[in-house]
């Protein structure tokens, strides 16, 4: 028996391939089939299940087409509707997969037909749960985002996963290995762990979901206390992941159509699409093509292209490093952003060989930053989280986080000029670019965000000020 977690930081998302003499399972594959496809032929043995944990909001599963490509069924566990042929099994339902076994064990209550999967080794022994988005390392799945589709309320689906824990998995002996779908990062959680594996036992010590004492109502108030909006983009991977979707390959050739910057440039103004910008911050801040907007491919590139852009169906062309075209298409489409018109040959270099106009951002380093501020009159906009913020900022700061950027942007006064950063640079450049995209230049960008600036004399504070207004 082989189990490998194949983990991608960018979505904080693990899928599992199982291998046992000679037959193989995969758990909540990404979208490209590729490299799967690859390590079964390498391993010499035939896929003979795909499992769903759930249907996934954040990111675009690959089951469809894995399934088309290699016959293997895809299971779901109870109350999973399809649009394609799967198989909705039932609590407890057991699949052999060499000499193991795979149960189903039915935990709703992040959404309704959520199911963990607990592999029984060759000697009969419970080994490991793939656990989805019930529980992960540190946290439980949040029971916000089935709410319409179930007819519950948060708190009602809430007390639904209390059950599903306390019954199903915390019975399981405390050796049993967890494995998550999600690590820190995602926003299918609030609390989630740097670890990607841990057991039961240690979850029960560690977990404040499953503190032993907890009663019902203590865990619906700490599972849903302080969870923030979902991300635009989760219902439309839902239903991407229900219904079905364009295969990757066609994808791919969509967004591989390399387009010179005469052809970008038609493109762009007849079809309306986003021109996307993914090269890191700091280049791009030296020179973009105007309207464009900068998602570095080095960050968390895929849910802030879901968290900024929202709608799958927008129309995209790709601006990005020579030689990470096929990256990029890879990982919009495995948010589900597959209307790609195609991609600028040569990069942004080819657009300024070319002579037409290019846009720039005013950027300057922490340390030109503490020598310009004037403590009091200045107006600095913090764009990290609002946890971050609480931590530690600069006085005098005003809490705007990036992710509310709609919400915050009319109330600018766009005859006053103010002070952007972030923790690093890379939000701050994201901020910055659909700042000027919608007219805004009364601002400037601090490189190196608050990182750099705790490296400065300027006076920071630990503590919460109140709430200011811009």
């Amino acid at each position: 028996m082989q189990i490998e977690q194949i983990y991608t930081g960018c979505l904080a998302q693990g899928a599992y391939y199982i291998t046992s003499n000679g037959e193989a399972a995969i758990i909540d594959p990404l979208r490209e089939t590729k490299p799967y496809l690859e390590r079964l032929e390498r391993d010499g043995v035939n896929l003979k299940y795909i499992f769903e944990t759930h249907f996934h909001a954040d990111f675009v599963s690959g089951h469809i087409d894995l399934s088309k490509e290699t016959g293997a069924p895809i299971i779901y566990g109870p109350n999973a509707t399809c649009e394609f042929d799967c198989i909705s099994a039932v609590d407890g339902q057991v699949f052999n997969v060499g000499k193991i076994k795979i149960k189903v064990i039915h935990t709703p209550g992040h959404t309704m037909e959520s199911t963990t999967f607990l592999l029984i080794d060759e000697n009969g022994k419970d080994h490991a749960i793939f656990s989805g988005d019930t529980l992960f390392i540190g946290d439980v799945g949040r029971p916000d985002l089935a709410q319409k589709a179930a007819s519950m309320t948060q708190e009602q689906l809430a007390a639904i996963l209390f059950h599903s824990l306390r019954s199903k998995v915390m019975t399981l002996a405390d050796d049993v290995i967890v494995y998550p779908a999600h690590g820190a990062g995602s926003a299918c959680g609030k609390n989630m762990s740097k670890e990607t594996v841990s057991t039961i036992g240690e979850q029960k010590k560690t977990n404040y979901a499953l503190r032993a004492d907890m009663t019902e109502q203590e865990f619906i108030k700490e599972v849903t206390d302080g969870l923030l909006p979902p991300p635009a983009y989760f219902g439309m991977n839902v239903a991407m992941n229900k219904k079905g979707y364009d295969s990757f390959e066609n994808v791919l050739n969509l967004g591989m159509r390399a387009l010179s910057a005469v052809e970008f440039e038609a493109a762009a103004e007849e079809t309306g699409a986003l021109m996307l910008d993914t090269r890191k911050n700091g280049v791009f801040a030296k020179g973009f093509i105007p309207q464009s907007i900068n998602i570095g491919i080095d960050g968390d590139f895929a849910p802030w292209v879901g968290a900024m852009i929202a709608d799958v169906k927008q129309p995209i062309l790709i601006i990005c490093e020579v030689g990470q075209e096929e990256e990029t298409v890879t990982r919009l489409s495995r948010v589900g952003f597959d209307n790609l018109m195609g991609h600028l040959e040569g990069g942004f270099e080819s657009w300024r060989k070319s002579g037409k106009e290019i846009d720039t951002i005013n950027r300057i380093s922490a340390e030109q930053f503490a020598k310009e501020l004037k403590v009091g009159e200045s107006k600095i906009i913090d764009i990290r989280k609002e946890s971050e913020y609480s931590a530690e900022h600069v006085e005098e700061s005003y809490s705007r986080p990036l992710a509310t950027i709609n919400d915050w942007i009319k109330d600018i006064d766009s005859k006053e000029h103010f002070y952007m950063h972030c923790a690093g640079g890379y939000r701050s450049m994201i901020a910055a670019s659909i700042l000027e995209a919608r007219g805004y230049r009364n601002f400037t960008e601090i490189e190196g965000g608050f990182n750099a600036i705790s490296r400065t004399t300027l006076p920071k504070t630990d503590f919460v000020c109140q709430s200011k207004v811009l």
